[in-house]
Order: C-alpha cells, then sequence, then structure tokens
C-alpha cells in the first residue's frame, strides 16, 4: 500500500493506473475506520483492479457549534487497517493540501438537505459537495462507495454524480451491525454503559415500523408514533427526528408506497445516533 499526501502525486499515480486499463474503486471517509469502512474497502477490492481510500477530516461539513478538534483522529491506526484490507493507495492530505486558499468556486446542494439530519446542520451536505467534487476529480475513480447508514448522504452523493455528470457509479453499501442490531460508529464509544445498553432500540424501532408496513399499515404518522413511543420507552435519548420520505429524493409521502426510507436520530448525553431502513412498497 503506497501513502500518498499531494494532490499531484495522487493523480499522477491514477492516470498511471488508468493508462494501464486498470479500473479504481474510491472509499473516501474521515478516518477512524471501523467496520463499516472495512465493509465499503472489501466491496471495493471485490469489483476494481485499485482501491483508493481518502481519510480526510473536512472542516466545510463542520457547522458552528460542532467540534472539529474533537473529531477521532489515529493516523496508525486508519494505516494498519486500510493496509489489512487491501487497499492500494491511501490518500492522506492535510487541510492545506486540500484548501490551499479562500475558493473562489463553492458547491452549493439546492435539494434534499432540507429534511433529516441536514435540517440541523446547514451548510453540511455544501460542505460534503465540496470536497468530493475535488476527491472525484483527483481520484477519478470509475466507481465510489458510500455505507447505507447516512442514506441523505448517499441521496446527495447521487445528486451531485448525476447533475454534474462525474463518469462514476456510485455504489451504497449496506449498514454493517453489530450483533444486537446496533449501527456500527465511531460515535459509539461516546455512549455510557448504559446507554449502550438501550442504543438497540432504535434498530428495533425501524425492525418495527418494516413490520407494520408488510403487515398494511400505510400511514407514516401511525409508524412514526410507534417508534417514537418504542424508542421513549426503552431509552433515555432525547429523539431529534423520526421521518418518511420518497428515496432518494427525500420529498414528503402521504401514503407508504415506493420506495421510501424510514429515518431517525437520537442524541444521548454525549452521541447521537442515526440510523434508516429503505422499504420498498409496489402495490
Amino acid at each position: 500500500m503506497k501513502v500518498i499526501t499531494k494532490i499531484a502525486e495522487m493523480q499522477k499515480q491514477i492516470i498511471q493506473e488508468k493508462n494501464n486499463q486498470k479500473s479504481i474503486g474510491f472509499v473516501p471517509t474521515m478516518g477512524y475506520l471501523h467496520e463499516g469502512h472495512m465493509a465499503l474497502i472489501k466491496r471495493a477490492r471485490q469489483e476494481n483492479d485499485i482501491v483508493v481510500l481518502s481519510v480526510f477530516v473536512n472542516p466545510l461539513q463542520f457547522g458552528p457549534s460542532e467540534d472539529l478538534e474533537a473529531y477521532p483522529r489515529d493516523f496508525e491506526r486508519d494505516k494498519k487497517a486500510a493496509e489489512d484490507s487491501g487497499v492500494d493507495y491511501f490518500f492522506y492530505p492535510d487541510v492545506n493540501e486540500m484548501y490551499p486558499g479562500a475558493p473562489s468556486v463553492k458547491v452549493i446542494v439546492q435539494d434534499r438537505t432540507e429534511v433529516l439530519c441536514g435540517r440541523s446542520r446547514p451548510g453540511h451536505f455544501d460542505g460534503v459537495a465540496t470536497v468530493l467534487t475535488k476527491l472525484f476529480n483527483i481520484v477519478l475513480p470509475d466507481r465510489a462507495y458510500f455505507g447505507m447508514k447516512d442514506a441523505q448522504q448517499v441521496a446527495v452523493v447521487d445528486g451531485l454524480i448525476h447533475d454534474f455528470h462525474f463518469p462514476i457509479t456510485l455504489v451504497p453499501v449496506e449498514t454493517v451491525r453489530e450483533e444486537d442490531g446496533l449501527a456500527k460508529s465511531s460515535r459509539n464509544v461516546n455512549l455510557l454503559p448504559e446507554e449502550r445498553k438501550q442504543a438497540p432500540a432504535l434498530y428495533e424501532s425501524l425492525k418495527l415500523a418494516e413490520h407494520m408496513i408488510n403487515e398494511g399499515v400505510r400511514d407514516p404518522e401511525r409508524i412514526i408514533s410507534s417508534m417514537a413511543q418504542h424508542i421513549s420507552g426503552q431509552t433515555s435519548g432525547i429523539i431529534d427526528y423520526i421521518e418518511i420520505y420518497s428515496y432518494p429524493d427525500l420529498k414528503p409521502v402521504s401514503k407508504i408506497q415506493g420506495k421510501i426510507i424510514i429515518a431517525l436520530a437520537v442524541k444521548f448525553s454525549r452521541a447521537r445516533l442515526i440510523d434508516n431502513m429503505i422499504v420498498t412498497v409496489n402495490e
């Protein structure tokens, strides 16, 4: 595995690989790699000749009230995990390399951001779209891999690739979960022991929603109410939102039909957890 910190060097290596007719799979991350990231790398390894992993804690996607400096970082740990997983290129630029000066152009996301996490994080997805536009142009991937745990991000990336005509196939990868159903996340380490015991209730509420839909319930509000009751009864967390939208365009629905997302966010004392489920109803 080759560690690269400079954009010009990364582009040079990629152009050489492409000249040799090699396909490029790309896994962009903010580091502190866990099993969810490993699943993305594994899928990319299966489907491409070359796998590029980037680790970059992107300041543009942190809001004023979010602590950029507190975001977990561990270069040596990430490097070892990437190497053990079969990554070919580990792209690790610093902030000055990615943002050497004030930008003359910014990417503004116009749709799919006023709901779910985007509502409480204005500008967050602009930062995501901006850094991905840069990374896509640096790495020139054939396929890009994103976890469905952040399904809103996947929806935004889908729009970015489509609207800007990137010749990239977006590959969504299913959420990786603990044995008790809790979605894997670097934020899980911030849960207090009692909160960790309670946290599987989030996934249980999604399974409850799925069961209700399978039983014929088509009223979104009824499903949301049942989910909220389950989470409130099983955890000390404060519900940030439970919402149901069409997917991937994230529009409100008055009836459960077609492809929809059921998504939630719950705040515990030191961690805010998100989870979701995609359901397709054909009737």
